[in-house]
């Protein structure tokens, strides 16, 4: 829809690792009319993830650490994950490849760049840049598990594809981005495009 919306005031609510502000906007409805809303939104900045993949072994390198939020809806706060984290002022490319290796341990090879996805577009500005590579088993650079001093504890492993997707079904992968790629890269393979 094309459309003017207009931001009629800003209120903040809280800054510390982001922004919350409370939004009221004007825009257009499909019938031709105008409503003003209320609307709450957090910024904390953009984000990368790679999904990195062993061709020959059909296998890919997966994380899981503490998240809050799930622990909040009664979920297992222990999320399995790809590697992914904040620009924090890089291009997307680099910000993936820098995650992968810190989180862990394994550097990219081929990166290819997949998609953008807004995480959760009805409250927060975060969108995703995300990336497919190779990886080699075995030839970690570092240990990974991320940074300490930002409070991570990660936990590195490698599974086989079909496993993983699996555990989609079964709920033990519940992390969008994660879901998202993984899809992709069966859907590339079942197409027959290898990386």
């Amino acid at each position: 829809m094309h459309d003017t919306i207009t931001i009629d005031s800003i209120t903040p609510l809280a800054r510390d690792w982001g922004r919350l502000d409370r939004y009221e906007v004007t825009h257009a409805r499909r019938d031709g009319t105008r409503q003003t809303v209320l609307r709450e939104v957090y910024d904390h900045g953009s984000a990368a993830a790679v999904l990195m993949f062993a061709p020959a072994e059909r296998t890919v390198i997966l994380t899981r650490q503490f998240r809050l939020p799930p622990h909040l809806n009664g979920d297992p706060a222990w999320l399995i994950e790809a590697p992914a984290g904040l620009l924090d002022g890089e291009a997307p490319a680099l910000a993936a490849r820098r995650e992968a290796i810190e989180e862990t341990g394994y550097e990219p090879q081929a990166l290819e760049f997949l998609f953008d996805a807004y995480m959760s577009a009805g409250s927060l500005t975060e969108k995703c840049a995300c990336f497919l590579a190779r990886y080699t088993p075995g030839r970690q650079l570092a240990a990974g598990g991320g940074l300490a001093h930002e409070g991570e504890d990660i936990e590195v492993f490698e599974l086989g594809l079909d496993a993983a997707l699996e555990m989609i079904a079964t709920g033990e992968i519940a992390d969008a981005k994660t879901i998202l790629m993984l899809q992709a890269l069966q859907l590339r393979l079942v197409q027959g495009e290898l990386l």
